[in-house]
Parts: C-alpha cells; sequence; structure tokens
C-alpha cells in the first residue's frame, strides 16, 4: 500500500431542513389553522480514529466530504428528519489543520477518539411556531440554517516511541530488519528507504514501536532532501536512536549534521533524549571502533553504543537504554527459565 502522510479535503456539513407552512384541513373541524412543523438538523462532520489505517492514501482518491441536510418539516406538526452524521475515519495520529496550515483544529492520538468538525444547521421554524393572538393564520416559515464548510489539511504523525535517524545509508534499514518484525527494504546506495517504516520490538518482555524514516542530509530541514517531510513522525517519540555509519562520513561530522538538523526543525525534537549508536562494526577492527567512540563523546555524546545491524553485535545494551526511557509495557511473559536468545555481548559501550 503506497504511504501518504498528507491530504487535503473539503468538508461540509448539513444543512438545516426548511420548516413547513400548512393548515389543518380536518372534517367536522370548523376553524383550522397552522400546523407546519419545524426542519430537520441537517447532519455534522465528524472524525474518529481508528486502528488498522496507518496512511491517508484513500483521501487522495475521494476529497470531498458532505454531510447529509435535514429534512423538511410537515404538516401535522411533523417535525423533519435530521440528517445523518458523516463520520470519517483517520489514522490515529492524524492531526487536522486549517486551510492556511498554521492553525491546529484537532489532533486525534487514541484509538476510537471522536472529533466533531463542523456542525449541521439548525432546522428552520415551521408556520405553527409563529402563531400568536393576534396572529391566527401564519404563512410564514423558516428556511434551515445554512451548514459550515471549509478546506482541512490532513497530516500523519506516526504514533512511536523511538525514532531512528541518521544520515542515508547508514543502515537503518537493516537494523530495523533485525530487531522488529519489519521488511524494509535493504541497499548499498543512499535514500533507500523512501517512506517512513514502523516495527514492533520484544526485548526482555516488553516491548515499544519503532519509526525509521528517511535518512537526513544537511539542509534537511530547510527542505533539502526527502527526510524533511517525514520529521514530523519522530515528534511524538520519547527517544531518539541516531545510527551512525563507521564506514561513512566522519562520525563526528555525520553526529554534528544531525543534531543541527533536529535543532533547525524545531518542535523539541533537539531536546529528545538521543541514543548514540555506532554501526556496522562487524567491518571494522576494535582499534578502529574505540578510536571513534573517543572523537563522538569529544563531539558531545554521552554515551555511544557500538553495533552491527547486520549480525545484532552489541543490540541488547542499546534495547535496553531505550527501555529506560520508556513506561513499562509487558507483553505475554515466557516461561520461566526460558532465555532471551542472542545474548551475546561481543561489544560494550566504551
Amino acid at each position: 500500500m503506497h504511504f501518504l502522510d498528507q491530504a487535503k479535503i473539503y468538508v461540509r456539513a448539513g444543512a438545516g431542513g426548511p420548516g413547513a407552512v400548512s393548515f389543518r384541513r380536518e372534517k367536522y373541524v370548523e376553524y383550522g389553522g397552522p400546523d407546519g412543523g419545524d426542519g430537520g438538523k441537517g447532519g455534522d462532520i465528524v472524525f474518529e480514529a481508528v486502528t488498522g489505517l496507518n496512511t491517508l492514501i484513500d483521501f487522495r482518491y475521494s476529497q470531498h466530504f458532505k454531510a447529509q441536510r435535514g429534512h423538511g418539516g410537515a404538516g401535522k406538526n411533523r417535525t423533519g428528519a435530521g440528517g445523518n452524521d458523516l463520520v470519517i475515519k483517520v489514522p490515529v495520529g492524524t492531526q487536522i489543520i486549517d486551510d492556511d496550515r498554521e492553525t491546529q483544529l484537532a489532533d486525534l492520538t487514541a484509538a476510537g477518539q471522536r472529533v466533531t468538525l463542523l456542525e449541521g444547521g439548525m432546522g428552520g421554524r415551521g408556520n405553527a411556531s409563529y402563531k400568536t393572538s393576534t396572529n391566527r393564520a401564519p404563512r410564514q416559515h423558516q428556511p434551515g440554517m445554512p451548514a459550515g464548510e471549509m478546506w482541512v489539511w490532513l497530516r500523519l504523525k506516526l504514533l512511536a516511541d523511538a525514532g531512528l535517524v541518521g544520515l542515508p545509508n547508514a543502515g537503518k534499514s537493516t537494523f530495523i530488519n533485525q530487531i522488529a518484525n519489519t521488511r524494509a527494504k535493504v541497499g548499498d546506495y543512499p535514500f533507500t528507504t523512501l517512506r517512513p517504516q514502523l516495527g514492533v520490538v520484544r526485548h526482555r518482555n516488553r516491548e515499544f514501536v519503532l519509526a525509521d524514516i528517511p535518512g537526513l542530509i544537511a539542509g534537511a530541514a530547510d527542505g533539502a532532501g526527502i527526510g524533511d517531510r517525514f520529521l514530523g513522525h519522530i515528534e511524538r517519540c520519547r527517544v531518539l536512536i541516531h545510527l551512525i555509519d563507521i564506514n561513512g562520513t566522519d562520525p563526528a561530522e555525520a553526529l554534528g549534521v544531525i543534531e543541527e538538523e533536529l535543532a533547525a526543525y524545531g518542535a523539541g525534537l533537539d531536546e529528545k533524549p538521543r541514543l548514540i549508536a555506532l554501526n556496522k562494526i562487524d567491518l571494522a577492527d576494535r582499534e578502529l571502533v574505540q578510536a571513534f567512540t573517543r572523537e563522538l563523546k569529544a563531539a558531545g555524546a554521552k554515551k555511544v553504543f557500538p553495533i552491527s545491524g547486520a549480525t545484532g553485535q552489541g543490540m541488547d545494551k542499546l534495547l535496553d537504554a531505550v527501555l529506560a526511557h520508556l513506561p513499562a509495557a509487558t507483553v505475554t511473559e515466557r516461561p520461566e527459565g526460558e532465555q532471551e536468545e542472542a545474548d551475546e555481548k561481543p561489544w560494550s559501550p566504551i
């Protein structure tokens, strides 16, 4: 399924139904009178966050949403039926933003959460409601109230506990495939990842959701490359994992590039806890790993985790550090005495 995280749609609530003009016509009733009923209320525009959706692709092909208008009133003081509400289902994590792209109207962060964006118009008054002691046969009525309408932007921000960032070709796809239930595309060229990936990681009888976004480059916060569009998907993360390729650009320089882009983007990304992981250590000797670890610490990293996304070396200590930043959330307990696999620890943070 194609991933789409932004969509512009038109929504219009239902207008109210008109009131009726009617008079009684009953046998053996000497004097009739007004009996026109009121119109029904128009339907509301309601957004609902549901599970099972992780993209806004449906809104590319259906962009106009109009709720049902209220029915008109009728004789015998019958009120018109109200219009049905239009419920628009969106993925959890969707934000509704005004057409100016500056005003946030709603943020749906929990499954089942509902927001009424536009209310339907009220039904008009029938002529029966205009009857007075001096106006015994009113013929006026009120049309239904018009409904609100507007263009809005939908923006999806994935809900993940941890986010994965780094320069292109830092090994993020291999990393997430190693520890999560994903099948991200892997290639020996930059920008292999073209859309965010979500994976569930299970470690120490606990689980968390990890988000991988396309690689960032210098100037990404200003629109360079493709990573800037997806930085919003890690705004909700509690901790960020910064992967640095030991065989790529100078690690200290790579660290600085990502730090600058996170700060330039804003939204509190530069204030989130970050775990620095020196990746692809299976392609380097121990002396080189120690040397680059010292460089990263000198460049501002508090702690460095040498790992290998391909072989799984050093993963346990990194995942332990991730869990330390997350609230307790256990999954199915393993039988007593059963040990987790891959407990090897050939490399330790230096």
